[in-house]
């Protein structure tokens, strides 16, 4: 999709696939065929930057044709570079980044009997309003509210850690009343029992810090942030599959 659009954020979705993957597998409910079901669980994409790995995700459990996918980000497409509330499964228009959060907050509150999950990136960890939300579910036990952070340690400008470290989270999100827990965010059993938990639990708002790698499955653009921005042209393409199907 990022080669035959001419797209970048091809390393952000790499290194959240595997969450979206268990989400979406084993962990949420839907209804394809009805989208706006009441009963649903709901998804926002706070780093909406990441919109193709979430289509393709929604394309592959069938709230639309997959066939669909080869439109992503082309001229009258509604599948929009950053993830869009047009494409059915889209809960909510995102890619500012600071905004996911907040409007999971509110989610949670309308729906007390479905579960909310709020993807986060590194860089929704810098903005106000993420820990201003955190601050407010914390306060109200948002029992329902679940966050997952692609902690991949890289952003736009560069390593996280140099730009605003943000290793405390765990830590900080304890001392305001959320359940913190750590877990290998590719590994796919491990994310499997840490959303169960984060789910049956109850005991207030969960996050979960996933360790990821932007990048993950090709070895070239692993850790490198220049895949923040930049596509795979068509040699690149052929190798970066070549890997990740040896990897899967």
């Amino acid at each position: 999709m990022a080669n035959r659009a001419g797209t970048s954020h091809v390393g952000s979705c790499l290194s959240c696939a595997d969450i979206l993957a268990v989400l979406y597998g084993e962990i949420m409910r839907y209804k394809p065929q009805d989208p706006d079901w009441e009963g649903r669980d709901r998804f926002i994409l706070s780093k909406g930057h990441a919109g193709s790995a979430l289509y393709a995700t929604l394309a592959e459990v069938g709230f639309f044709p997959v066939g669909e996918l080869d439109n992503y980000d082309q001229p009258g497409s509604r599948l929009l570079g950053h993830a869009s509330h047009k494409v059915p499964g889209v809960e909510v228009s995102t890619g500012s980044l600071g905004h996911g959060l907040s409007i999971g907050c509110g989610m949670a509150i309308a729906n007390p009997k479905s579960k909310v999950f709020v993807l986060l990136g590194d860089g929704d960890l810098n903005e106000g309003s993420t820990w201003e939300a955190i601050m407010f579910a914390g306060q109200r036990k948002l029992h329902n509210l679940i966050a997952i952070v692609d902690w991949n340690k890289l952003q736009a400008m560069g390593e996280s850690a140099k730009i605003l470290d943000m290793k405390v989270l765990p830590r900080k999100a304890a001392e305001f009343r959320w359940t913190a827990m750590d877990v290998d965010g590719h590994d796919h059993n491990l994310l499997r029992l840490a959303l169960k938990d984060a789910t049956e639990q109850g005991k207030g708002p969960c996050i979960i810090v996933a360790h990821t790698i932007k990048g993950k499955g090709v070895s070239w653009m692993e850790g490198d942030v220049r895949w923040h921005y930049s596509y795979p042209n068509d040699g690149e393409l052929d190798r970066a599959l070549t890997e990740i199907r040896k990897c899967y």
